[in-house]
Formats: structure tokens, C-alpha cells, sequence
């Protein structure tokens, strides 16, 4: 697809994560709307990954660290034909479904079981490796929270994918600079995460607009390219990106729209849909 057809798609399907939320009477939805374009261009431009390739092993891997943004997640993986997006708005966080809060691997498309944070880069830092040792070609993806990076587990992953010079691993950080109990710089300074990766090892790629599919696909190409070393992109990104009733705030972490809320959300979802050209 082309950039500014993915640029769309994520408004529609931003449409479509807040549907889910509603349905199911709850939701992360301040960092299912910072996170959007980032799923968009790793599902529709970047991953060799599919319902008919799904048990290849040379498939790509994702990981979705911070799986409590997992109804942007959903939507990413309907539009991608693994779920049905009508069933999952039907039965999402429903007594006994398998639409749960955070992902689930029984569902198709879904590798891991995520949420509890830090545990993401960890994971992939193996999968990597073990691309490594059997001769793959795959590349593995994770996505982490900068709230999540206050988890000692995530350096530790860090550590090692610079020791095993895993260049087949690429991981991104939504740097909405919000977490749940506020600012990620009031909760946990971060301090320059650009010079705190680097002096880890690894290749640090700055997006300014972590929410531009066009950054977002120049900086994946990049990341292709670098050997010896994985890849972090710092994805500076907005906290409720698309309409002004959510942007860059905190009570929207965890929100359910009021109907009032709910209609001016979605028009400005269209708002800024009809403005990309």
C-alpha cells in the first residue's frame, strides 16, 4: 500500500480500536491512538507476516510489549484478515471470551501473551537469537511503552542483543511521554533515551513525528541495513493522537468515551483523515 494510503488506513482504524473500547466498556485508549501508526506500517509495509504464512518459519515476529494497547492491536490484526472485527467488537472483554484486556496467544496472529511490562525485549532478544542459530532470514519486532522502560528486564535485553549482535531485531519505543500516573519524566525520567540506547550498543534511530508513516517507513529501511547491531527507534508520538478530546492527556490512559465524547472523536478522526493528502 502506499504511505498515504496507511496514513488513512490507521484513522480508520482508529475508528475501529475506540468501537472496540466502547463495546467492551474499557480500554487503554491513550496509547491505542499514540501507537496506531507504528502497528500500521510494520503490518501493511514492513513484516512478512499473514494468515497464510503464519506457521512459517520464516515468517517475522512482533511482539506487542505493551499489551495493554492491545485494541489498537485487535484492529491492526482484523484489518489484516487473522480476526474478525465484528466478532471482536461483539465479545471484547466479555465473561469468558478470548478478546481479553492484553494479547493472547490462543488468538491467530498473536506470538506472545503480553502486559506484564519489561518482558517484551526479552522475549524478542531469544527469538532473535534463535534466528541467528538456525540460519533465518526473519526479522523480529517489538513494540514498549516508554513508561515501560522503567523495568529493569528491559536493560537487560538491551544488554544482550548488543552482546549477540542481533541486527535481525528491531525495537520501537512509543514515546508518548504519558504513563498512567502522569508524566514519564515526572514518574521515571528518561532523560535522552537516544544517548541512553546508544551507550548500550545499539543503533538509535531519533523519529521526530513517531506518528508520520512516511518517518516510520524511512526509519524501518534503515534499520534493514544496520549490521552488527540491533536497532531501537525512538518514536516521539502523541497520547490520544487524533482528536483534541484525547490528546496529551493523562485521565485518557484508561478512558471509555462518553457519547458526547464518542461523536467528536469520530469526527475528528475524519477531520484529520480527509486533511492527509
Amino acid at each position: 500500500m502506499e504511505l498515504l494510503e496507511l496514513s488513512r488506513l490507521a484513522y480508520d482504524l482508529r475508528k475501529d480500536t475506540v468501537d472496540i473500547i466502547v463495546s467492551g466498556k474499557g480500554g487503554h485508549i491513550g496509547g491505542d491512538m499514540s501507537v496506531m501508526e507504528i502497528l500500521v506500517t510494520l503490518y501493511f509495509d514492513q513484516m512478512n507476516i499473514s494468515p497464510e504464512n503464519a506457521d512459517s518459519p520464516d515468517r517475522d515476529l512482533f511482539v506487542m510489549s505493551k499489551g495493554h494497547s492491545v485494541e489498537a492491536y485487535y484492529s491492526v490484526l482484523c484489518a489484516k484478515h487473522f480476526l474478525d472485527l465484528n466478532d471482536v467488537k461483539a465479545n471484547f472483554s466479555k465473561f469468558g471470551s478470548k478478546y481479553i484486556g492484553h494479547p493472547n496467544n490462543k488468538l491467530p496472529g498473536i506470538e506472545m501473551n503480553s502486559g506484564s511490562l519489561g518482558h517484551g525485549l526479552p522475549v524478542c532478544v531469544g527469538m532473535a537469537l534463535a534466528g541467528k542459530m538456525d540460519g533465518r532470514n526473519y526479522r523480529v519486532y517489538t513494540v514498549m511503552g516508554d513508561g515501560e522502560l522503567a523495568e529493569g528486564s528491559v536493560w537487560e535485553g538491551a544488554m544482550a542483543a548488543r552482546q549477540y549482535k542481533l541486527d535481525n531485531l528491531c525495537a520501537v519505543v512509543d514515546r508518548n511521554r504519558l504513563q498512567i500516573s502522569g508524566n514519564t519524566e515526572d514518574v521515571m525520567g528518561h532523560d535522552d533515551l537516544c544517548e541512553r540506547f546508544g551507550s548500550f550498543g545499539w543503533n538509535v534511530i531519533d523519529i521526530k513525528d513517531g506518528n508520520s508513516v512516511e518517518q516510520l517507513h524511512n526509519a524501518f529501511e534503515q534499520a534493514k541495513q544496520v549490521k552488527g547491531k540491533p536497532t531501537v527507534l525512538i518514536a516521539n508520538t502523541v497520547k490520544g493522537k487524533g482528536s483534541a478530546v484525547m490528546e496529551n492527556k493523562a485521565d485518557w490512559h484508561h478512558h471509555v468515551p462518553s457519547e458526547e465524547d464518542y461523536r467528536q472523536i469520530i469526527k475528528d478522526f475524519e477531520k484529520r483523515k480527509e486533511a492527509l493528502i
